[in-house]
């Protein structure tokens, strides 16, 4: 999360582009191959464009609520005026849990990739306790002060777009047609394995906190917001689809059912791309990406969830309430990474059906009692009731399928 200050001078629509791009795209990107392999690549496509479509208006629906009240005013004072204490209650818990799964997920996800990283090295240290070394550091960075944490996630930023860029003009190149079409099965079934990717893509689009944020820092000036939403959407939608095309290039749909049932984590997709690739340059720069992007995303959600609960404990910024606030942080998921270091997939799926609350249902809610409330004098999102009607829609069919999936009662690729 980002924490923003209102200047005089009129900022860059870029700043706001790159702000709400660099909170969508982080080491999530790597759950989506996986777990699209059964819907695989055009299919996937679909979900994630009418994924971004969604999340999009209701990111701009949170806007529209926003832009009635003073700026500074945050998601949680917005939702407890409009919708009341109980829904404030359940957005807040929402929010809580998202960031807690995440700092699981993404201990989970620095294990394997340091395990495998080292492993190169010819360095054995299970993955378990490699992620909860690693989150120890993180959890130092984080306790020393959030300026720490801004200068540790612009080096790593930097780092991870420029071996992003290396890295998958490599991939691309070895893209396969015949891999990508999927020639090789007779008959393949796509479509039954379409749903379960929804909460996925939607995990995979979360940049709401960012909203007020963006509104303190551009002022109340709906039109940059605007551009700076869509643009930056639009970034990490193409990244995503460059990401499948470089993947379900490389890797042929019946090998995802090993990488499955190996945890999906991060370590086994990069094993199976350097497997496909026999290329060390390539191999060395993906291995180098993937530790980039858990980090920066680590630091991230880390930062968020200890500001979060610093603020709703009372903790103070002296080094005491500090440590107070970093223990609270981040003892839960280490733990949980040391008792499952293999629940990467399972977390993202999780942050996706609790992420429907304050990320899709919320803002609709939201839109909707400011036009009875103020009118919305200032920005109005296009499309009316039914809108609001699609984004709840597609908030509650989120929430079902991943409840569905969870008991089983969706068809699994294997």
């Amino acid at each position: 999360m980002t924490t923003l200050v209102a200047r005089s001078a009129s900022p860059s629509l870029l700043s706001g582009v790159v702000i709400i791009a660099g909170t969508i795209i982080g080491a999530g990107m790597f759950s989506l191959p996986v777990v699209m392999s059964g819907a695989w690549f055009f299919w996937s496509l679909l979900a994630l464009v009418f994924t971004w479509f969604c999340m999009l208006h209701s990111g701009l629906m949170l806007l529209e609520a926003n832009l009635n009240y003073h700026i500074g005013a945050s998601f949680d004072t917005i939702t407890r005026d409009l919708l009341g204490k109980g829904w404030n209650v359940v957005n807040g818990a929402s929010v809580a849990f998202v960031l807690y799964i995440l700092t699981y997920a993404y201990i989970s996800a620095s294990g394997s990739v340091l395990h495998h990283t080292l492993a190169g090295m010819n360095i054995d240290v299970p993955a378990r306790l490699a992620g909860f070394g690693f989150a120890l550091v993180v959890a130092f960075i984080v306790w020393l002060s959030t300026q720490a944490v801004s200068r540790m996630t612009a080096i790593v930023l930097g780092a991870k777009v420029i071996t992003f860029f290396l890295t998958f003009g490599g991939l691309l190149g070895h893209v396969e047609p015949a891999t990508l079409f999927n020639t090789v099965e007779a008959s393949p079934s796509y479509t039954p394995y379409l749903l379960m990717t929804l909460p996925f893509c939607l995990a995979s689009f979360g940049y709401h906190g960012n909203v007020p944020s963006l509104m303190k820092y551009y002022g109340k000036e709906p039109a940059v917001i605007i551009r700076c939403l869509v643009l930056g959407t639009l970034i990490a939608l193409a990244l995503y689809i460059v990401w499948l095309l470089a993947t379900m290039g490389n890797i042929p749909r019946p090998e995802f059912i090993g990488i499955a049932k190996a945890g999906g984590n991060i370590d086994v997709l990069v094993g199976a791309l350097s497997d496909v690739l026999n290329s060390r340059t390539l191999d060395v720069l993906l291995i180098v990406f993937s530790n980039f992007a858990v980090a920066s995303s680590f630091l991230g959600v880390t930062l968020g969830l200890f500001d979060y609960l610093a603020d709703l404990f009372g903790f103070d910024d002296s080094p005491r309430g500090r440590l107070k606030t970093a223990l609270l942080t981040f003892l839960p998921p280490m733990a949980g990474g040391l008792l499952w270091p293999n629940g990467f997939l399972y977390a993202i799926g999780y942050a996706g059906l609790a992420a429907t609350i304050w990320a899709a249902i919320v803002p609709a809610l939201l839109a909707r009692a400011s036009r009875k409330r103020f009118g919305s004098p200032r920005f109005r999102v296009w499309g009316g009731k039914g809108m609001i009607a699609l984004i709840l829609l597609f908030g509650l069919g989120n929430a079902v399928v991943h409840l569905l999936s969870s008991f089983n009662l969706l068809p699994v690729y294997q």
